[in-house]
């Protein structure tokens, strides 16, 4: 069965939130590639419309936009996403993943697009109003 750490961002505020996405949930996001646009109903964003934005496998190697497929890449990178040079002109040989969501996702990064509401009001854990409670 796939399982999925989904990390959904919301771009009004900054704030992330993580959830566990597993079973028919997950499912919705196989064969999806970076970009794509479904329903946040998945990740209890109901009304929501959410974005793919990235991800990462099991390994740690980053999903990128301009690798097709699944398949996994050695590409000589000069910056962006898998790799942040430290001088000008540094070039690294990175293993990177492709576009496409599969069952060797680990994480995938999701954006919150479109939607009535508040995402922090919907995904919320209410942690902060607990730590608040205990200092009463």
């Amino acid at each position: 069965m796939v399982e999925f750490e989904v990390v959904v961002g919301d771009p009004g505020t900054g704030e992330t939130f993580q959830r566990e996405v597993d079973g028919q949930d997950a499912n919705r996001f196989l064969g999806r590639e970076i970009g794509d646009e479904i329903g946040g109903d998945a990740v209890g964003l109901s009304g929501f419309t959410i974005e793919i934005t990235g991800g990462s496998d099991e390994t740690g190697r980053p999903m990128r936009e301009d690798v097709s497929g699944t398949r996994l890449k050695e590409l000589l990178l000069e910056g962006g996403v898998g790799f942040n040079p430290s001088r000008d002109g540094e070039r690294k040989r990175i293993t990177v993943r492709g576009r496409e969501v599969d069952d060797d996702v680990a994480q995938i990064n999701v954006s919150a697009v479109d939607g009535d509401g508040d995402v922090a009001d919907v995904l919320g854990d209410g942690a902060n109003d607990a730590d608040d409670a205990d200092d009463e």
